[in-house]
């Protein structure tokens, strides 16, 4: 298998005018943006990002209902570095990127990490790794059960999960039967999901012969996105023709953006939304936003004839409502913000998958290079090649712990059930990667740093608060030992470089997991859905802001708990469920 040489090319600057031009109306600043357009608009999107992208290329693919989409970032359509899938970080520091850090954490040892998050149409759809895995049926069912509404559970989604997708098989049209289950997949939707352009390696046999030879424990499974991905399986990714598929490409596209429906105003702010003045009826009504220009300025107020959607993601929600004066009563009116609406669990209860860092020794690895320029020449020809693939690793292995693990004598599974993993590793060739904790127990919270709706919201996610995520990483290793100690990879694998938990003393083994953990990037649930007669959560199971009427959540923030996946399948999946009931509703 060819891998390509990391080097950073220079040919990036030359390379927009390859790509065809998107010539749509876009409003490129609120200067730009017509008076005489306020009052227009049946529903108002706030957030352009991945599920903001999805909202407004369904809703007005009914001509009766027009809408405007609001973005704080730039059009993500022509910028070549998010579109190449080997170039997803090139931008990640950049116009394109939030660039959040956090507060510093205990559980890490005082130590912040930076949180970046997508700013542009797209949001994190276009700047993400692009990994594309659903989670487990248990997760949805338990959304299910945590918002008593079985609309949200696996079989009830199922028209959701194939109607946004659009399987292209894989990447350069190789044969990728046996690495895929056709049963499951959608094949008329806009999120364009493919297998890589590789042809299985001699490392990856050897992963498949493995999972027959331990397969009580760790088991080949045929499609990550059957509903129970336990075992080793093939990487599926939102890439399609080898180009990226991000929520923008797949649903703003150039002939979505030609309806005389649908209105993008780029680079503006969303400051607060406010209390709309209606017929006197006592429940609070909000469908007016707030906006300003990208980096300040005076402020203007738009208003929708039926409902305001706010899609700012797991970050900007929260920080949103917040400064709405929605959220914890008693901290608003500390920092001077009047309460309209106290509701205590507004960015609260963030989770996050948690990651360290471990490696294995193997023998010396024969692997041929492909330089930049040779690269750039085949994906420009045929887009094939390594700069259609993201990571050099084909396969995941997913895995639970022992039912007889120790410490689920002391701490009850944090996971939504057996159809969940626990644990998710690269299978890289060199063996070494990162192991992710996907159940952690911690939760993080997100806070106004001040009245000022320009201010930086102050994020933690107290990683490694809970005594169980380090429990559950120490045997996470010890898994992940025992995987590499099977017959196929003998001749291959020659040592564990650690961190050993059977080597170092615990308090060595946690200062090294406390020093090193990171993320994977996945946080939810900063604006929880949850029943309807519930006291906890933001949203109801129609994802309305609890005793508020015209205000919608629509974005990550409203998940109960991070899948146990990666986030941005899963806010297809909820989003699609969404416009459905929105377009019951009017």
């Amino acid at each position: 298998m060819a891998l390509l040489s990391w080097t950073v090319s220079t040919l990036s600057l030359f390379l927009a005018p390859l790509l065809p031009a998107v010539n749509a109306e876009v409003y490129q600043s609120l200067d730009a943006f017509p008076l005489n357009l306020t009052r227009s608009f049946d529903f108002i999107i706030a957030g352009g990002g991945t599920a903001g992208s999805v909202l407004a290329g369904r809703l007005s693919e009914n001509n009766r209902f027009n809408v405007l989409l609001i973005e704080a970032g730039n059009d993500t359509a022509n910028v070549i570095e998010l579109i190449i899938p080997a170039w997803a970080t090139k931008r990640n520091d950049t116009e394109f990127n939030w660039r959040f850090v956090s507060e510093p954490m205990v559980g890490l040892n005082n130590r912040t990490i930076d949180i970046p998050r997508g700013r542009g149409l797209g949001g994190s759809s276009a700047i993400n790794a692009m990994v594309y895995t659903r989670g487990s049926k248990d997760d949805y069912d338990n959304w299910g059960h945590v918002t008593g509404d079985k609309r949200w559970g696996w079989e009830a989604l199922q028209p959701y999960i194939r109607r946004h997708e659009r399987w292209t098989g894989a990447t350069g049209g190789r044969n990728p039967t046996g690495q895929y289950d056709p049963k499951v997949h959608g094949y008329s939707g806009n999120t364009q999901t493919s297998l890589g352009w590789y042809e299985p390696s001699d490392f990856d046999l050897r992963v498949r012969r493995n999972g027959v030879l331990q397969s009580e424990e760790f088991p080949n499974v045929l499609d990550l996105n059957a509903g129970k991905p336990i075992g080793a399986t093939w990487i599926q990714s939102t890439i399609g023709n080898g180009e990226r598929c991000s929520a923008a490409r797949g649903y703003l596209t150039p002939s979505a953006r030609e309806r005389p429906n649908l209105t993008i105003l780029l680079n503006t702010y969303i400051t607060r939304v406010l209390p709309t003045p209606g017929d006197g009826s006592e429940k609070l009504d909000i469908r007016t936003v707030e906006i300003a220009p990208r980096y300040g300025g005076t402020r203007r107020a738009l208003t929708a004839s039926k409902e305001l959607i706010l899609s700012g993601g797991v970050i900007g929600t929260p920080h949103i409502l917040l400064n709405s004066g929605i959220g914890n009563k008693t901290e608003l009116e500390a920092l001077g913000i009047p309460s309209i609406r106290d509701l205590p669990d507004v960015g609260r209860g963030i989770t996050e998958h948690i990651s360290v860092a471990a490696s294995f020794t193997t023998v010396p690895l024969n692997q041929t290079t492909i330089d930049d320029v040779t690269a750039f020449e085949m994906w420009q020809q045929n887009r094939t090649g390594p700069l259609t693939e993201r990571f050099p690793n084909h396969q995941l292995l997913w895995f639970r712990l022992p039912k007889n693990a120790t410490l689920f004598q002391t701490y009850k599974d944090p996971s939504t059930g057996p159809t969940s993993p626990q644990f998710v590793w690269g299978l890289d060739p060199t063996a070494s990667g990162t192991l992710v904790l996907l159940s952690p127990y911690s939760r993080g919270t997100l806070k106004l740093s001040s009245s000022d709706p320009f201010a930086r919201p102050r994020i933690n996610y107290n990683l490694l608060s809970h005594p169980y995520d380090l429990a559950a990483i120490k045997e996470g290793i010890r898994s992940l030992k025992r995987y590499y100690s099977g017959p196929a990879w003998e001749g291959y694998i020659t040592g564990f470089t650690g961190p050993d938990p059977d080597v170092l003393s615990d308090d060595q083994f946690e200062q090294v997991v406390r020093n090193g953990a990171f993320t994977t990037l996945h946080p939810v649930g900063s604006a929880q859905m949850s029943a309807k007669g519930s006291k906890g959560g933001v949203v109801d199971p129609e994802l309305r802001v609890k005793g508020v009427s015209g205000l919608r959540v629509i974005d990550a923030s409203v998940f109960p708990y991070v899948p146990a996946a990666n986030s941005q399948a899963a806010v297809y999946i909820l989003t699609e469920r969404a416009v459905d009931m929105i377009r019951d509703r009017w």
